[in-house]
């Protein structure tokens, strides 16, 4: 078996774990995906290490742009997203995204890393800690221009590193009193709108660097992208059946534990 075969396998493996999850939890993907596809690309010498995060970090947000595809669909089917919101929240999270993606080879990659990761982990353990402490005040969403600028922080933070943006929209919506399962499915299809502008921007910084004969669409590897979308695109439907057969409680507490971990890996590394 050729290597490029090889890694193709390798990412339609991860594809299937990532869809899951994306269905499950709204979250794209891009949490598991970055750090996984950054150790493959590394281990196959894919390109200069300098180079292999922000190619994973690109490559990441353009197969969220499928799978986040697969799992809005299905949840839209099964009534849990919520169109009255979602348009509203669309709006700032492309503009973050887009600003972001094309000033990614710009950033100081280890403060994002360590700024996103302390994020993270405040975020899961307030998450955690509304498990044991349910409190029945009901918060207002705020205005349209005060959700345009929050959703723009979030669609940029979630483009920076390349996930979808359910690590901090479903946080911020079911602040904000959206149902759980609402706020997961408002995040799958804000999900596209960031893997889209994100990944014009990345494309578009990274394409005097890469050519497309070499398998690159800027910073994005299209072999990787392949095997994850091939995989993902099947297992997220059946993630995001899952949601109804699991209660509010439980997949906060995933969603919590998978933040942690992801987080703590960041701030290890």
């Amino acid at each position: 078996m050729s290597e490029l075969l090889l890694l193709i396998v390798y990412c339609a493996l991860l594809g299937s774990v990532v869809g899951f999850l994306a269905g499950l939890l709204g979250i794209g993907g891009g949490l598991i995906i970055v750090p996984v596809l950054s150790s493959i690309l590394l281990h196959f010498n894919t390109l200069p290490a300098d180079q292999v995060m922000i190619a994973a970090i690109a490559t990441s947000l353009a197969s969220i742009l499928f799978t986040s595809t697969s799992s809005a669909i299905a949840h839209h089917k099964n009534g849990n997203v919520p169109w009255s919101l979602a348009p509203w929240v669309m709006v700032g999270v492309a503009l973050g995204a887009l600003i972001s993606g094309f000033m990614a080879s710009l950033l100081p990659e280890n403060i994002v890393r360590i700024v996103f990761a302390v994020s993270v982990m405040l975020i899961a353990f307030k998450m955690l800690y509304s498990n044991k402490n349910h409190s029945s005040t009901e918060r207002e969403m705020p205005n349209k221009g005060l959700l345009t600028v929050l959703t723009t922080i979030t669609g940029s933070l979630s483009a920076m590193i390349g996930i979808g943006g359910g690590a901090l929209l479903v946080p911020l919506l079911t602040f904000f009193s959206v149902d759980m399962k609402k706020a997961i499915g408002c995040a799958s299809a804000c999900g596209i709108v960031i893997a889209l502008f994100g990944s014009i921007g990345y494309i578009s910084s990274g394409s005097h660097l890469f050519a497309l004969t070499d398998g690159f669409a800027g910073f994005v590897y299209l072999p990787a992208l392949l095997g994850i979308v091939c995989t993902s695109w099947f297992t997220a439907p059946l993630g995001a059946k899952s949601t109804h057969h699991l209660p509010v409680s439980v997949i906060k507490k995933i969603f919590a534990v998978l933040l942690l971990a992801v987080a703590a890996n960041m701030l290890l590394k």
